[in-house]
């Protein structure tokens, strides 16, 4: 194909996007005035109507998410362009993307498995609708973009992929960030890759080594500020190195998320002899932490907390009960969700405590005194395992009080849901290539009637999508990332990214196991454990439902 052609096809698919995205934005307008008259009466959210119409305030959520992934995806083949890398693989990604999604905003999008939420669910007229519906870029793209030719053609372009981990490019205009990517992308073929099933199938920490590599590549450190000991790199960055780490294994991932929050946290929130203190050895490793927030009955209903902290002289005494506390036994330092002050209901009563403890052992776990645990067996994130802690009398200085003021705890929290949501998202992603790469391996591999499974259209069908779905969340996250580097308030889109890429992580699984067939169900196969890993996603730092609450109150209530 000569370059004037090509020019040409490269012009139509974008003009048919652009058409497309003009076509959406009326039909948004038009869904997001439907769904705040049902919710929103005077122009103020009624959490009342909210749960009572939740389906259509939810499915509001995954519609302006889909909206915001096309819009997002056209941007990255736009920056592609001017880079001279959109190329050929790149355009079918970009086609598929906007002819599935038209055609599920049409037809029907999937919140999850048996829940499908329709524009007529959350009133949209039906005139608006139909409208949408006769556009001619939405029909063309809906007609010509996710079809078999097209996953046929992807699914040539990346044959070879495997060895280079080229599954299109990232659209990043920064050569650092490809650097940082390859030297994580090496570390984790040597270090983790080949021994994360090992781990699981041992129910074991990640052995101290890896961690203790991590901290020298400078993974702890990564976005706290140099003054403090860091790199002082940006959420972006962040995203580069977790998703690598992730795509290894989630639970490598999750490690720089303990001081992602932790560092957050205490570089918000703290008092500058906390900063000082505690930042630099954040920044080296030299301590290890975990996020110890959730309660056995409250899940996601923070402003029920009931562990409570009492002063006791210089000290406050913490009585109460944790659960699913990541990474526990081994951390030195918990930032602790409390009660300080029982009079007060709700989230003003609360404080965050920087509570140390000494670092457990296989022996004996939880050797502070006033504290105990036990493991909680789970199906997959292993590598850190999850405990139930107790605490009775448990003494923490009170100069340990994040920022010197009792009540600020949640306020606290709040201001790093955006960072720890995006880093989650980044794990999804890299859950969700390392997915793709198993199912296309063993599909490559495996001969069966004569030929690869790569061959059979349902089985390159399914890789192709993944290639595309993976591609989106990509974005989507890097975007929100990037609001997050440029000091934009992101809440809205980290959770977008989240929520996305969570289902993604979790369908890409699923569909990569099918390709393994009754193989992908033994758990010697890798992908046993990559399905396990995934489910986790669309569960901890936020649900999917409670991702899509946060999401909907946003766009609703700015």
């Amino acid at each position: 194909m000569n370059a004037t052609t090509e020019n040409a096809l490269i012009a139509k698919l974008t003009s048919l996007c652009d058409g497309a995205l003009s076509a959406l934005s009326p039909l948004y307008d038009a869904t997001r005035d439907a769904v705040s008259a049902a919710i929103c009466p005077d122009g103020k959210l009624d959490a009342g109507l909210m749960e009572k119409h939740q389906f259509a305030a939810h499915g509001f959520a995954w519609f302006a998410t889909y909206v915001n992934a096309l819009r997002q995806m056209r941007a990255w083949a736009g920056r592609l362009e001017q880079q001279g890398k959109f190329g050929r693989l790149e355009q079918l990604i970009l086609q598929a993307a906007f002819g599935e999604y038209l055609a599920q905003i049409s037809g029907g999008i999937a919140m999850s498995q048996g829940e499908i939420i329709r524009l007529g669910a959350m009133g949209t007229a039906p005139e608006d609708i139909a409208k949408f519906n006769a556009d001619i870029s939405v029909q063309t793209l809906i007609a010509q973009g996710n079809v078999d030719a097209v996953r046929r053609a992807i699914a040539d372009e990346i044959s070879d992929s495997l060895a280079s981990g080229q599954f299109g490019h990232s659209g990043l205009e920064d050569d650092t960030l490809d650097m940082v990517r390859d030297q994580f992308r090496r570390f984790v073929d040597e270090k983790v890759s080949p021994h994360a099933h090992g781990w699981h199938e041992r129910d074991e920490l990640i052995p101290i080594e890896i961690v203790n590599e991590m901290a020298e590549l400078g993974v702890f450190g990564l976005t706290i500020p140099e003054e403090f000991g860091g790199l002082g790199m940006g959420k972006t960055a962040m995203c580069v190195v977790t998703e690598e780490l992730s795509r290894g294994y989630i639970g490598v991932g999750s490690l720089g998320t303990r001081s992602e929050i932790a560092a957050e946290l205490i570089r918000l929130g703290g008092t500058d002899t906390q900063k000082d203190h505690y930042l630099p050895k954040l920044a080296s490793g030299e301590i290890l932490p975990t996020a110890v927030f959730t309660e056995p009955n409250n899940g996601s209903d923070l402003a029920n907390l009931r562990t409570r902290a009492v002063k006791d002289g210089d000290h406050y005494s913490v009585t109460g009960n944790k659960t699913w506390i990541t990474h526990a036994a081994r951390s030195d330092l918990m930032t602790l969700m409390t009660r300080t002050n029982p009079d007060q209901a709700g989230y003003r009563g609360l404080s965050m405590l920087l509570a140390e403890k000494p670092r457990g052992t296989d022996e004996n776990p939880f050797p502070a005194k006033g504290m105990s645990g036990g493991e909680i067996e789970v199906l997959g994130y292993r590598g850190m395992k999850e405990y139930e802690l107790g605490f009775d009398g448990f003494r923490v200085p009170t100069e340990n009080l994040l920022g010197g003021v009792e009540g600020q705890g949640f306020k606290q929290l709040m201001a790093t849901f955006e960072s720890a949501r995006i880093q989650t998202a980044a794990r999804a992603v890299g859950v969700a290539q390392n997915a793709l790469e198993i199912g296309m391996r063993y599909a490559q591999d495996r001969i069966q009637f004569g030929k690869p499974l790569y061959a059979f259209p349902r089985v390159y069908g399914k890789i192709a999508w993944m290639v595309v779905e993976t591609m989106i969340a990509r974005q989507l996250t890097y975007f929100s990332a990037i609001e997050k580097d440029q000091d934009i308030r992101c809440d809205i889109e980290a959770g977008m990214a989240k929520l996305l890429g969570a289902r993604t992580a979790w369908s890409n699984a699923d569909n990569a196991l099918q390709i393994h067939g009754g193989n992908g169900y033994a758990t010697e196969y890798q992908i046993s454990r990559v399905l396990c890993d995934a489910r986790i996603l669309n569960i901890f730092e936020g649900a999917a439902e409670i991702q899509a609450q946060v999401v909907t109150r946003g766009l609703l209530g700015r």
